[in-house]
C-alpha cells in the first residue's frame, strides 16, 4: 500500500479570489469553506483521483519563488488557445530565466504564484 496526495494546501491572501481563479482554470467546484479557508476539487468531491485545493488565509505575501508549483495541461484545446483563455482569467506571464526554447508557458496566478501551462493535451 502507498500513500496518495488527497489535499495541496496553498496559503491565499484572498482565498476566496484565488480559489475562484483556480476553479475556473480546472474547472473545479467549491467544496468546503471554514473559517475563511476554501477548499475546491473536482465535481465528483473528495477522495476521487484527483486532489483537492485548499486556500487557507494568510497575512504574509509570497516574496520568492514558489519551491512547488503546478503543472496544468490543456483538455479540450491546444496550448495556444488555453494560454489566452488562461490570460483572460487573470494569469500573468513570468519571467523566471526562460531561454524562449521551452515548450511550456510560466504564468503566474492572481497572487503571483508560478505555474506552467505544458505543451501536451490531456484527455
Amino acid at each position: 500500500m502507498a500513500c496518495r496526495i488527497s489535499e495541496l494546501i496553498v496559503p491565499a491572501l484572498e482565498p476566496r479570489r484565488l480559489a475562484a481563479f483556480w476553479c475556473e482554470v480546472l474547472d473545479f467546484v467549491e467544496l468546503d469553506t471554514d473559517d475563511g479557508a476554501v477548499e475546491i476539487g473536482p465535481r465528483e468531491g473528495f477522495g476521487g483521483l484527483q486532489p483537492t485545493l485548499v486556500f487557507v488565509p494568510t497575512d504574509e505575501p509570497k516574496t520568492d519563488q514558489l519551491r512547488l508549483h503546478f503543472d496544468v495541461n490543456a483538455t479540450d484545446r491546444d496550448q495556444d488557445a488555453e494560454l489566452e483563455r488562461l490570460l483572460k482569467l487573470g494569469a500573468r506571464p513570468a519571467d523566471i530565466g526562460q531561454t524562449g526554447g521551452e515548450q511550456w508557458h510560466v504564468l503566474l496566478d492572481p497572487e503571483g504564484n508560478e505555474f506552467c501551462l505544458l505543451r501536451a493535451r490531456l484527455s
